[in-house]
């Protein structure tokens, strides 16, 4: 019992010794007192998505055309704020991109997260069950739970500018699902989804190049924070480039290979025709097939008769005289 409690102790200590070193500017600040409401929030939603889709198994999928158009454009207006405040407070102070801290709007971004994990009960309310993938899942709730370390120790450095730019990617994203929410009749001019994976990639990459130049540089920022990030971006680059190869690469190459199946089996049938006739070539403009054609080989037969006939009439002089006949020359 004595040892539980050292333990105990020891874990309480630690704890007073990492919060003293988290921003001052946002101690008090929702969310940011301890750890426990984002690990509880984070635990609720992996718990939901366990449990949401047994819920669903036997009920019908909720059609919520109305809710998501809302949601994705007020999630979309969230991060246009989110991302066009970190911009213009980076200008206004002067702030470098890539080594000064800046708190303001990262906090927003920090919230929107959770905010966010309605993806997931949209995705479940409406059983597209096939949309809860190892990624959709990985990403929203490492998102929340790290940035969560983000904001309560480095309110900004080399994150900052991943943040901003994640923002605009996910106007353009929440853009793009909103539209999608009315229907076929728009979803037919939105062919611009598999773009969205592509700036998604882009933008990783630039966040793990900026984290790495980070630490190489020897900027003022947690080191342990900058490898995180590198590793984080790299994970990332993984799945989304995975998930793009297998929702687009492979649909090209699929039409690809269809495509050059069919011409095989069409140049198949062709020798086919070809072993059983003609191929459909003409001779001298006249098609084998044609009835002209089989007229002229009759004529032909005929001849090729006649003269066989003809030639076997022909007695020479001296077997007519053996035989008694008269020879008649034609």
């Amino acid at each position: 019992m004595e040892v539980l409690k050292e333990k105990i102790i020891h874990v309480q200590d630690l704890y007073k010794w990492a919060d003293s070193l988290s921003d001052e500017r946002v101690r008090d600040w929702p969310l940011m007192s301890s750890p426990l409401p984002t690990l509880g929030l984070v635990a609720v939603y992996l718990t939901f998505v366990k449990v949401g889709p047994k819920v669903m198994e036997n009920r019908a999928p909720f059609q919520l055309r109305i809710p998501l158009i809302l949601y994705n454009l007020a999630v979309m207006l969230l991060n246009l704020y989110i991302g066009v405040e970190l911009a213009i407070v980076s200008v206004r102070l002067r702030y470098s991109w890539f080594c000064q801290p800046i708190a303001a709007a990262l906090w927003w971004y920090y919230a929107s997260k959770l905010i966010e994990f309605t993806d997931t009960v949209f995705f479940i309310l409406r059983k597209k069950n096939n949309q809860l993938t190892f990624l959709h899942i990985y990403h929203h709730s490492t998102m929340f739970c790290l940035w969560w370390i983000g904001i309560k120790y480095v309110a900004g450095g080399s994150s900052f500018l991943a943040a901003m730019m994640n923002s605009f990617v996910h106007v353009i994203m929440y853009a793009y699902y909103g539209l999608a929410a009315f229907g076929p009749s728009v979803q037919k001019y939105l062919w611009w989804k598999k773009h969205i994976t592509c700036i998604q990639l882009v933008q990783f990459g630039s966040a793990g190049v900026l984290g790495a130049r980070a630490i190489v540089v020897g900027c003022d920022f947690p080191l342990w924070m900058q490898y995180a990030l590198v590793v984080y971006m790299a994970s990332f680059m993984f799945l989304f480039g995975q998930f793009y190869m297998q929702a687009y690469r492979r649909k090209l190459m699929t039409a690809f290979i269809g495509s050059q199946e069919k011409k095989l089996k069409d140049g198949r049938n062709g020798n086919i025709r070809h072993q059983n006739g003609t191929n459909g070539v003409m001779s001298n403009g006249v098609s084998p097939n044609s009835k002209f054609a089989k007229g002229e080989q009759k004529k032909s037969d005929k001849s090729n008769g006649e003269s066989k006939s003809h030639r076997t009439n022909v007695r020479t002089r001296a077997q007519s005289r053996r035989e008694g006949r008269p020879r008649h020359d034609s």
